[in-house]
């Protein structure tokens, strides 16, 4: 398991916004200005807002569909090409009736 501390580290930087807050958890759009081993999920458990349904980084799971953690824009420069890549996904359907069973407006 990875952590946020000072000794031994390396810088990782994560910005976030919140885009709709629930009961029980939010809905955020997240942008790595680093990228490190399990990043995003190490900096929201260490504001005490872990990923629903982290199995590693939160004790409290809700399903067997892993984290609900969704990547829909990654954009790098291709290692052997030099040439910028872009890739875009759909949110998976189950994160989407999570994200309405709490009332979210984003998949309504």
């Amino acid at each position: 398991m990875m952590t946020v501390t000072q000794k031994n580290s390396k810088e990782a930087i994560t910005e976030f916004k919140v885009l709709e807050r629930y009961n029980d958890s939010s809905l955020l759009d997240v942008e790595l200005k680093t990228g490190r081993t399990h990043q995003i999920r190490v900096h929201m458990k260490y504001i005490n807002h872990p990923v629903v349904n982290d199995n590693k980084y939160n004790k409290k799971t809700i399903d067997d569909k892993g984290q609900y953690l969704h990547a829909y824009y990654l954009s790098f420069i291709h290692p052997r090409t030099k040439q910028r890549v872009e890739f875009t996904t759909d949110m998976p359907d189950y994160m989407k009736t999570y994200i309405n069973d709490r009332g979210g407006k984003y998949f309504g």
